[in-house]
């Protein structure tokens, strides 16, 4: 079955130029020109659930940005966004709400298809539906931004640092000693129970989007570990 694409504009020639691109190279285009319609599309349990989203920023109900906030509160569907502008704000705001690329206008069809067929390729099977908990995790070190079951986190810099460290060392269990030699490098003094204080506030912001399982396993008198069963 062809892969389903989601196209959120309200510009029907671009709508149209897209479409046509996506049906040559084998995709299944859906179109709307409105917000409300496409979270309402998402929601819908009776049309095929789409693999990608290509997202107007510049919608005539609501703006693109809150589109993908509010279906970011239950859907981690990739995200494309459309814009006029390439303000370099309006690029840090798109990707730190939860795109995962951004385009600016006018644009070749051509190229956005095959940024798409990039980002679907490396959100594959496996790495879509991971089996095991450190699997659900995607380490942007460039951006210095980790996420979780395809969500960004808000990190502080030892959150970051903390998490990054399990990521790094899946399976292993790490004593409160070990921690503070790798994260806090710039603060000798700080004490060990500050490494459980930053381990309750990575789990409260975990648990935010799946309450469902803790993958920071803590080992009684030895440490913690990142779990990979």
């Amino acid at each position: 079955m062809p892969k389903s694409i989601l196209i959120v504009e309200d510009e029907i020639a671009i709508a149209d130029s897209i479409a046509y691109a996506l049906r040559t190279e084998g995709f299944a285009p859906v179109h709307v020109s409105l917000g409300e319609q496409a979270l309402a599309t998402l929601r819908s349990s009776e049309v095929q659930a789409p693999e990608l989203i290509v997202l107007d920023v510049g919608l005539p109900d609501m703006n693109g940005f809150e589109v993908c906030r509010r279906l970011r509160q239950f859907s981690n569907v990739p995200v494309i966004f459309l814009t006029a502008r390439s303000d370099e704000i309006d690029r840090i705001v798109g990707l730190e709400i939860g795109a995962d690329d951004y385009i600016t206008k006018p644009f070749s069809p051509r190229e956005l298809v095959a940024r798409i067929r990039v980002i679907l390729r490396r959100l594959g099977p496996a790495e879509s539906h991971p089996s095991s908990p450190a699997e659900r995790f995607t380490l942007r070190q460039h951006e210095a931004r980790i996420l979780f079951c395809g969500r960004p986190l808000d990190l502080t810099r030892y959150e970051y640092l903390l998490l990054k460290t399990f990521i790094d060392h899946p399976g292993h269990v790490l004593s409160r000693a070990q921690l503070m030699d790798r994260v806090w490098t710039d603060a000798p003094d700080t004490l060990e129970r500050t490494v459980d204080a930053h381990i309750k506030s990575l789990r409260a912001k975990l648990r935010l989007i799946d309450d469902g399982n803790d993958p920071i396993q803590t080992h009684r008198g030895m440490g913690y570990s990142l779990s990979i069963a």
